[in-house]
């Protein structure tokens, strides 16, 4: 069966999807694409804004690149040592020539470099209102980075030095590569899918509440499988588009046609109140996993999940009181 696939034949009014379901196990860690190795020791590398391109980090090398221990990693160690918790008063906070990485962002010590804001009137998240005390650097809650060109929130401050950089808002290239810029949709799909992949693998969780940097959940994501190949006609404006035998697979019978690796996700919106009670039910239960992302970012998503129902028949459109989505991977 591991050659086997099932056919899906999509029809939307935009474009004809084709979605080819693998009979397959979901894919090992071993063969996705992961965050993690995005970056490596002892090589050089530019960070760049991705909605602009402007230079964030130029040719910074990284002594070491370290995963950060889970969410909840302070509680484990409450349960299982004898003794008083020897972290308890610690932080894991990057050292000058460190990256350490979580599930959803980089977090680099900033050293003495020039991009870093210097005061609190430059990256403040309520209107670039100044501290009364002088030291909104040191606030998580408060302090935003922001793109000096465009404007897009690209991270926060962790601590004075320490600053987070969200892996939806950054791209980052080996110092001898060029920079070319990716369309924000694809970019942020891309990305988002990887995650969901990731960490279901890595950790067997299939729902994830995706919360933004204000605090508040954005949207109930079940991820129904990886396996999938989505075979799109490109630029099809009519919903009765007409699919031939080619080989041993439907193809549209013409105009260009596209294909990714993407996911299929349940998903809920969770905006303005809507569905509540199942966001609180989701928030308590330990086999939720959390994503957060800049707010911005939330309903950017929320708005390529919504495009991606309606480009599906409506008959398909939703599932056990669920919206269905792809992401392109």
């Amino acid at each position: 069966m591991a050659g086997g696939f099932l056919l899906e034949i999509r029809r939307g009014t935009q474009s004809a999807l084709l979605v080819i379901r693998l009979i397959r196990p979901l894919l090992s860690i071993d063969l996705v694409y992961t965050l993690r190795e995005s970056l490596k020791p002892q090589k050089s590398y530019v960070f760049y804004c991705q909605s602009c391109g402007d230079i964030i980090v130029k040719d910074r090398k990284f002594l070491r690149v370290l995963p950060l221990p889970s969410e909840n990693w302070s509680a484990l160690v409450e349960e299982w040592c004898c003794h008083p918790n020897p972290f308890a008063r610690s932080t894991l906070h990057p050292q000058r020539d460190d990256c350490f990485l979580g599930d959803t962002f980089f977090l680099l010590n900033s050293g003495n470099e020039s991009h870093v804001p210097e005061s609190p009137t430059c990256c403040s998240e309520a209107g670039d209102r100044p501290s009364q005390s002088g030291s909104n650097l040191k606030s998580k809650e408060n302090t935003r980075v922001i793109c000096k060109r465009c404007k897009t929130m690209l991270g926060e401050t962790v601590s004075a030095d320490i600053i987070k950089y969200y892996v939806t808002e950054v791209i980052i290239r080996p110092s001898e590569e060029s920079f070319s810029p990716t369309p924000r949709s694809q970019f942020l799909q891309s990305v988002v899918a990887q995650c969901l992949v990731e960490l279901s693998s890595a950790k067997s969780t299939f729902r994830f509440t995706i919360k933004g940097d204000d605090g508040k959940i954005y949207i109930l994501i079940w991820l129904l499988n990886s396996d999938t190949l989505l075979v799109e006609s490109l630029g099809s404006s009519s919903s009765h588009s007409v699919f031939t035998l080619f080989g041993d697979i439907f193809l549209p019978s013409s105009g260009p046609v596209g294909a990714w690796d993407a996911v299929k996700v349940l998903y809920q919106p969770c905006i303005k109140s809507r569905n509540k009670d199942l966001a609180d039910a989701w928030e308590g239960d330990i086999g939720v996993h959390t994503l957060k992302f800049p707010s911005e970012t939330c309903m950017e998503l929320l708005l390529i999940l919504g495009l991606s129902t309606i480009s599906l028949p409506p008959s398909l459109r939703c599932m056990n009181s669920f919206q269905v989505a792809f992401l392109k991977m």
